[in-house]
């Protein structure tokens, strides 16, 4: 065949492909750009072919670049890997990017062909997905967060008490914020105090604030958290760790709507919003004693139970992604997220600390990552030393409930994968479990279908 005919025809093949595709010299000179990479990047074929790869465009903190470089020295091809290019103009797009050597008679290597897919739909469709999954800054999936999130915004427009209930780390004052954010107090302030870390004394002063000469070091007049929430929403942690003695005074504020600063002559009337929280059972100390009953019925008029981080396992990969996108934002960095086997390890590990062990492990993370994504080496050895979950044997599943999922082909295994989230409701605790699976094996099968 004519040669003349032939490169027409490569150059057709190539110009009918949906992605960018060019290949590049040994001296990293660009020989063929093809009509997706002038579109993608708008530059013309005239203009991109002989010149240098790096006058052309850039890749963002040339990770391109030295991706490229190792295929180029190493001849060993890349496929799918996530960055930015950043075009002459400045733009920068989302690309997956996959490279191949190109090998002459002899092994060696004359250059390469390189391969740009846009993603930038995916990027808007994955921003869309997570904004259905987020109220204010609170970020799940997980169905029993969904229902908070559906009734969130009707509960914020009113003024009744809420009690947050939940473990340590779990979020309370998250959404306690969120509720504020959202209600008609949203342009007066927030403000939080920790019951359970002062004592009675310096807590009715942090409360209630004093007046000058009201003891020893009252020098001049003070206020107090109610009098700086005035308008607005006070945010009482640990209300369960409060005395009986407190717990009176808390409750004269709610049934008078005043109080009173130490030393004070006359009591300051205030208008407020009372989020209260707790990581204990309220119900139960008030039946020891420990807790009043008429308090508590003051503060217990709606309530919300978060669950802990080991019961939204589901919710772990959002987050991480989330908490990556903010240490980026504050840091400047363009961390792209977490290795396949480093989240296998987040997602088995318990979190006793629940989300703000996460955030900590993340951090962590994120300063001792040295590329573009987190490995499992970034990670903590209390989390990496987490022993894997059996998956039960061909031979120990003989229902429908454990199907062997090996045993299907890649359609069938999507779509059973995709009936049996829907019957849990998303879930995908529930859902491993259904499948015979752990949730680091469901999270990984979801990744490779496209189905996150």
């Amino acid at each position: 065949m004519d040669s003349t005919i032939q490169s027409k025809q490569y150059k057709q093949i190539l110009d009918s492909l949906s992605e960018g595709v060019c290949t590049i010299s040994h001296e990293w000179r660009v020989t063929t750009f093809n009509l997706q990479a002038q579109k993608l990047f708008g530059v013309s074929e005239e203009h991109a072919v002989g010149k240098l790869f790096g006058d052309l465009f850039f890749c963002e903190i040339c990770e391109c670049r030295n991706i490229l470089s190792g295929v180029m020295t190493q001849g060993k091809a890349v496929r799918d890997v996530a960055t930015r290019i950043i075009t002459p103009e400045g733009k920068q797009i989302p690309v997956l990017l996959n490279a191949a050597p190109f090998l002459n008679g002899s092994h060696n290597i004359e250059g390469m062909v390189v391969s740009f897919r846009d993603i930038r739909p995916l990027e808007t469709l994955r921003r869309e997905l997570r904004h259905s999954y987020s109220f204010q800054d609170m970020i799940s999936r997980n169905s029993r967060m969904q229902r908070i999130f559906n009734i969130l915004p009707t509960v914020a427009q009113s003024d009744s008490s809420v009690v947050i209930l939940g473990e340590s780390g779990t979020g309370k004052e998250l959404l306690a914020r969120a509720i504020h954010q959202a209600s008609r107090r949203s342009q007066k302030p927030f403000v939080a105090i920790n019951c359970g870390a002062l004592p009675d004394n310096l807590l009715e002063s942090e409360l209630f604030g004093y007046k000058k000469g009201a003891f020893t070091d009252a020098r001049s007049d003070k206020a107090g958290r109610f009098e700086l929430a005035e308008g607005g929403t006070i945010f009482l942690d640990e209300i369960g760790d409060t005395t009986p003695a407190m717990q009176i005074k808390l409750l004269r504020v709610l049934q008078e709507r005043e109080f009173e600063p130490l030393g004070a002559t006359r009591s300051i009337k205030t208008d407020i919003r009372l989020i209260t929280a707790t990581n204990r059972d309220l119900t139960a100390c008030v039946e020891d004693g420990t807790f009043r009953a008429d308090l508590f019925y003051r503060i217990n008029v709606i309530n919300f139970e978060l669950p802990s981080l080991a019961e939204r396992a589901e919710d772990i990969p959002l987050l991480v992604e989330h908490f990556i996108e903010v240490l980026n934002a504050e840091t400047g960095r363009d961390i792209q997220g977490v290795a396949d086997n480093a989240m296998e390890h987040l997602i088995r590990y318990n979190f006793p600390g629940n989300i703000r062990e996460l955030r900590n492990i993340i951090e962590r993370a994120y300063v001792l990552c040295n590329g573009r994504e987190i490995r499992e080496q970034c990670l903590p050895p209390h989390v990496l030393n987490v022993e894997p979950h059996k998956e039960p044997a061909a031979a120990e599943t003989p229902t429908e409930r454990f199907i062997n999922l090996r045993r299907l082909d890649p359609q069938s295994e999507r779509q059973l994968i995709l009936e049996t989230l829907q019957k849990c409701a998303g879930n995908r605790k529930n859902t491993a479990s259904q499948l015979g699976i752990n949730p680091a094996t469901l999270w990984r099968k979801m990744k490779k279908h496209n189905i996150l």
